[in-house]
């Protein structure tokens, strides 16, 4: 069928999309890429077309659908996207994605590349089409400029082969196969989607869920991207994944997909008003009691789809002061051991269960905690832990912001204005990392959480490499119990770069005892006042993680670069669990479990700076990794978009 068929099939919606397919993910390299083989009678493939009743169909955007059948589009979704908009000149009716990536695309006549409008080398050169207008408008207007100038003269017919040829690309004829036959459910079809399509992101158990959710709701995608989008501009990024599970938990009470297909449209849309009102309320009770007010410090995300339902049989908010601090003792506890980072679904279903009698659910999800932890209290070891990717990390950044930590240069209480969010959080050593490493330290000692607090910029800035002796000594006069609302141990032998280890040893004495005393203030004094020494309860450590704040902007840089190349981002500090124990092994700097082709791409992770132990444990874990951003570029251009290109 002709491409200029195809697209007239689009317009009038017998040809469309189905609901399950996500987005427009295509970059403009691959766009580039696409027209430059259709000019070149290059083969770019065939379509997939599912073939249904319009009655059952469910497919994306708002165009009407005729009677009868219509033909959703299993496989080729990117390349009719990038036609459709490249002559058309404006998006389909189901387009979700960024336009910038196909609108202005020009063709050189003399050099026969494509490139994306840029003022410097086209205006007013001749030699620089259009593409859209020369498909729209035909060669006549391009020739009178040429005819103009003898120069081109000797060219012309070349120029107008070539101009033809792009004109021409809308009758290319591309093969379509179809899948017929009332046996092919949306179940089947799904999984004759994810077996074709090999360069594509294979679909979750969330998106057939929303697919199915969205064929009595057709807005709820849109719905709750709009959700998503508020509380990423606040700081926290979450999925649709994870917002489907919330309000699922919120409907259903149970943690598995399926049980959303009993709801109909309107109790979906109740659940997920539902769900975002008891979102709001949790990200500004955490930011407010526990000073955790950014994505990168919240933690354990997958204890919310349990919080929402505990609100929601609440009445959606909790009155009572004791009963909300005691849960929120259980959600930080969560996030020190990790209770959803493997097994979500049984483990969710298990509290779940704990808090039919809401009346006794707290009391039984402190009790599974218990159960799975054994002693709930903290020790100096499990400050012994290395990285800002480590579990404790938040704990450090909460325990500053709770217990009023004081600025060293101003005086002034460390405030969420004053330590900025995200990515621009003030992380100081207390032994500057060049001062350690001079004196003989190695990474994981340098890198210790007990050497991390939190100050101002300028603090930070005006101590820079300072020796500890000196600087700690200065502000220990000029601002009475500054430092010790750090944690500083007092003892100015202790500041000495040749008594470091020993500092991290008292120090992580202080932090075990401050937040003991935090979480029993949380407990409502259940727990009783502690004095820990550091031989208590030795708890495995875990390697690995982000070390140093200009580490985490390099990660930060590439997940953006990733993204942008229309493929999904990756997870910060990803967690190697034991799948039987929970307990936490490693931490990844920034990894694609599933691979950046889910489910079909080997799992692959970024690390920076790394010891071999780390790379030794990642290898043994069935991951390819890599130690520079350039090297990990380069297997995402060289591997994976030139497959997502030949099977899009």
């Amino acid at each position: 069928m002709k491409i200029s068929t195809i697209l007239d099939h689009i317009d009038a919606g017998s040809m469309a999309l189905p609901e399950f397919q996500r987005g427009y993910v295509w970059n403009r390299n691959q766009v580039r890429d696409l027209m430059n083989s259709l000019y070149r009678k290059y083969p770019v493939g065939s379509l997939l077309v599912w073939e249904t009743k319009t009655e059952s169909a469910t497919r994306r955007g708002e165009a009407p659908l005729p009677a009868g059948t219509v033909k959703l589009i299993l496989d080729g979704q990117q390349r009719m996207t990038t036609l459709y908009g490249i002559i058309r000149g404006k998006a389909p009716a189901f387009f979700d994605g960024k336009l910038e990536t196909f609108t202005g695309l020009f063709f050189n006549i003399e050099s026969e590349t494509f490139e994306f409008y840029g003022p410097v080398r086209m205006k007013d050169n001749p030699l620089w089409l259009s593409v859209t207008d020369l498909m729209q408008k035909g060669i006549a207007p391009y020739m009178i400029n040429l005819n103009q100038n003898p120069d081109f003269a000797p060219r012309i017919e070349t120029y107008v082969s070539r101009m033809n040829a792009i004109a021409n690309i809308s009758d290319f004829s591309l093969h379509i196969e179809e899948v017929t036959g009332t046996d092919k459910d949306i179940d089947v079809v799904v999984d004759i989607f994810n077996k074709v399509n090999s360069g594509g992101t294979r679909l979750s158990k969330g998106d057939l869920a929303l697919a199915k959710v969205c064929a009595k709701w057709s807005d709820a995608r849109s719905e709750m991207q709009s959700k998503l989008s508020k509380w990423r501009d606040a700081g926290f990024n979450f999925n649709l994944d994870w917002l489907l599970r919330c309000i699922n938990t919120i409907t259903t009470g149970e943690a598995r997909f399926d049980a959303l297909e009993s709801l109909s449209a309107e109790e979906f849309k109740q659940g997920l008003i539902k769900a975002e009102k008891s979102i709001d309320y949790l990200l500004n009770l955490v930011s407010s009691r526990l000073g955790l007010d950014h994505d990168r410090v919240l933690g354990s995300k997958y204890a919310f789809p349990l919080l929402v339902k505990y609100l929601d049989l609440r009445g959606g908010r909790i009155t009572n002061y004791r009963e909300r601090d005691r849960l929120l003792f259980w959600y930080i506890h969560t996030l020190l051991w990790g209770r959803y980072s493997s097994q979500t679904e049984t483990v969710l279903n298990q509290d779940l269960e704990a808090i039919e009698d809401i009346n006794l659910g707290l009391d039984r999800l402190v009790e599974l905690l218990r159960r799975s932890r054994g002693d709930l209290r903290l020790f100096p070891t499990d400050f012994i832990g290395w990285s800002v990717g480590a579990r404790f990390y938040p704990l450090l950044y909460m325990l500053a912001r709770v217990q009023h930590a004081r600025d060293w240069e101003s005086g002034v209480e460390l405030s969420e204005n004053l330590l900025g969010s995200g990515a621009r959080l003030h992380l100081h050593h207390i032994f500057p990392k060049s001062l350690l490493y001079e004196h003989g330290y190695v990474k994981s000692q340098v890198n210790q959480l007990a050497n991390f607090t939190f100050l101002t910029q300028d603090s930070n800035l005006r101590i820079s490499n300072q020796q500890p002796a000196v600087y700690l000594e200065t502000y220990a006069s000029e601002q009475p119990g500054a430092l010790e609302s750090h944690w500083i141990p007092m003892d100015p032998d202790l500041w000495k770069l040749e008594s470091y280890l020993d500092f991290l040893d008292r120090r992580r004495i202080l932090l075990a005892d401050s937040a003991n005393r935090f979480l029993s203030s949380l407990e409502m004094g259940t727990l009783t006042e502690l004095h820990l020494d550091s031989e208590q309860n030795e708890r495995t450590v875990s390697i690995g993680g982000i070390a140093t704040t200009e580490e985490e902007q390099v990660l930060l840089d590439v997940n953006v670069w990733v993204v942008e190349q229309g493929l999904p981002e990756g997870e910060f500090s990803y967690e190697l669990v034991d799948e039987n124990t929970g307990e936490l092994k490693l931490v990844l700097d920034l990894a694609w479990p599933d691979g950046i082709q889910q489910g079909f791409s080997q799992p692959v992770v970024l690390l920076i700076d790394e010891e071999s132990e780390v790379e030794k444990r990642v290898n043994q874990a069935g991951f390819r990794f890599f130690t520079s951003p350039e090297d990990f570029k380069s297997y995402i251009e060289g591997e994976i978009l030139d497959l997502s290109l030949a099977a899009a």
